[in-house]
C-alpha cells in the first residue's frame, strides 16, 4: 500500500542523524544564474521549503539572494548543496565548501552532498572524510551522497563508520532503481529523486495521462505524488512561475493502489537518462 501523508503541506522526513528533510523541494539544476533568485523565490512563496543546488550549478548565488530576500526566516529553509567532482581531495574540498558558503551566504549548510562518486579518480573516501570533518566541526547538519551505487556506498560506510543520511539518484517511473531500494531501507539511508520527471520526457505519456485525467490532475503531478507515496524525498524543478506553484500543489489528491500498480509497471532496466554513476567521470 502506498505511504499515507498529512495533506495541504509536505511531510517532514527524519535522516539518520536525527534532522529532518522536507520531503518535496525545488530542484535548481540548468537555472540560469541570472534568474536563479527569481526562480527560488517563487518556489519559497508556493511554499517550497527545501532547496537544492550544486557547487557544479554555479547558482549559489542566486540561492543566497533567494535567502536573503524571501522574507522567511532561515531556520524554516533547508539548503543543500554538492561538492564538485573536482574537488575529492580534502584541501580542495574544504575550500570549495568555504566558496559554497559565501555564495549561500549562510553559516551552516543544512545538507553536504558528494555529487558523484566518479569512482575512475579513487578519491570519494577521501571527500566522505572532509564532509565527516565540516560536519564535526558543526558547519553542516547533515551529510549524504548523490549518484553513489551499492559499493560506493559500502566503501564509505566500511572505511569511515559513518553511513550517508541521503543518497540523491536518478529515479522516476521509468527508472525506479527497486533494486537498490532494500539497501537504503537497512541502512536507514533516504533516498532522494532527481530527473523526478523523466527530465520531462515523460509529461506526454499515455500511462501517465490517463491516470491523470481520473484524478483532474497534470501528469507531473501524478509523478510527484508517486514519488511521495513512494516515501521518496523529490526535488521536481521548472523556471515557470505557475508550474513551480502547480508542483507543490500535489496534497489533496492521493493515487489508488491501481495507479501505483500501472506505474509499477513502467519501470524499465534502460530507462535511465543521466550518466551512470559506475562509469561517469567527468570534472567540474
Amino acid at each position: 500500500m502506498p505511504e499515507q501523508m498529512t495533506l495541504n503541506k509536505p511531510e517532514q522526513i527524519a535522516l539518520n542523524d536525527g534532522s529532518a528533510i522536507p520531503q518535496l523541494g525545488l530542484g535548481v539544476w540548468q537555472v540560469d544564474p541570472a534568474i536563479t533568485a527569481q526562480v527560488v523565490g517563487w518556489g519559497i512563496q508556493a511554499g517550497y521549503r527545501l532547496i537544492d543546488t550544486a557547487e557544479g550549478y554555479q547558482n549559489e548565488e542566486g540561492v543566497g539572494q533567494a535567502i536573503r530576500t524571501a522574507g522567511v526566516p532561515k531556520g524554516e529553509l533547508f539548503i543543500t548543496s554538492k561538492l564538485r567532482n573536482g574537488g575529492h581531495q580534502r584541501d580542495a574540498a574544504l575550500r570549495a565548501f568555504d566558496e559554497t558558503m559565501s555564495k549561500l551566504g549562510i553559516e551552516q549548510l543544512d545538507l553536504f552532498l558528494i555529487h558523484w562518486p566518479v569512482p575512475s579518480q579513487g578519491k570519494y573516501v577521501e571527500a566522505w572524510k572532509a564532509l565527516v570533518e565540516l560536519r564535526q566541526a558543526g558547519r553542516i547538519k547533515s551529510i549524504g551522497v548523490s549518484n553513489f551505487n551499492l559499493d560506493h556506498l559500502e566503501r564509505i560506510i566500511g572505511e569511515t563508520g559513518v553511513t550517508p543520511a541521503v543518497n540523491q539518484i536518478e529515479l522516476h517511473p521509468r527508472f525506479q532503481q527497486r533494486d537498490i531500494r532494500e539497501f537504503h531501507m537497512r541502512h536507514n539511508i533516504r533516498i532522494e529523486s532527481w530527473s523526478p520527471l523523466g527530465s520531462g520526457r515523460l509529461l506526454k505519456d499515455p500511462t501517465l495521462e490517463g491516470i491523470a485525467r481520473k484524478h483532474r490532475k497534470s501528469v507531473a503531478q501524478v509523478m510527484i505524488r508517486w514519488h511521495l507515496q513512494q516515501g521518496l524525498i523529490v526535488i521536481p524543478k521548472s523556471i515557470h512561475q505557475d508550474r513551480i506553484a502547480a508542483n507543490f500543489d500535489v496534497f489533496d489528491f492521493e493515487l489508488e493502489a491501481e495507479d501505483i500498480k500501472t506505474i509499477r509497471g513502467m519501470d524499465s532496466p534502460d530507462g535511465r537518462n543521466g550518466p551512470n554513476p559506475a562509469t561517469a567521470a567527468f570534472l567540474f
